[in-house]
């Protein structure tokens, strides 16, 4: 289950997101260095965090881990807007208000993602 997430761990995941590829709890704290003074034992308590929430995986390597993210940016924001959505009582209302607030960039882009996939659902 999708959950929200705190400001490092958003910027962590960011970064994992942006990198496409397995890494180091030393890897990202020097990436984050460049912008911020962070301990180490910090950024390897929110990966291990993000772990248990499942948003990374990890494979041992040595004494430390190698972190992968789970899924893509693009799967774990539909997840938290599905959480929502189900969370918000009434569905319907909820979208109307949601289509009502779309820029004209983002109704073009869902009028996009209707033709890649259509209404219906996955057997249509």
């Amino acid at each position: 289950m999708a959950r929200g997430l705190g400001e490092l761990e958003s910027t962590i995941m960011d970064r994992m997101w942006a990198i496409k590829q397995p890494a180091s709890v030393r890897d990202v704290l020097e990436h984050l260095r460049k912008e911020r003074t962070l301990a180490y034992t910090t950024v390897m308590t929110v990966m291990d965090k993000l772990h248990t929430k499942g948003l990374l995986k990890r494979e041992p390597v040595g004494r430390a881990y190698i972190y992968e993210a789970v899924s893509s940016k693009e799967a774990y924001t539909a997840d938290m807007m599905r959480e929502s959505l189900a969370g918000s009582g009434n569905r319907a209302a909820t979208l109307v208000h949601f289509l009502e607030r779309l820029t004209p960039e983002e109704a073009s882009a869902l009028e996009a993602a209707l033709q890649v996939y259509p209404p219906g659902g996955r057997d249509s």
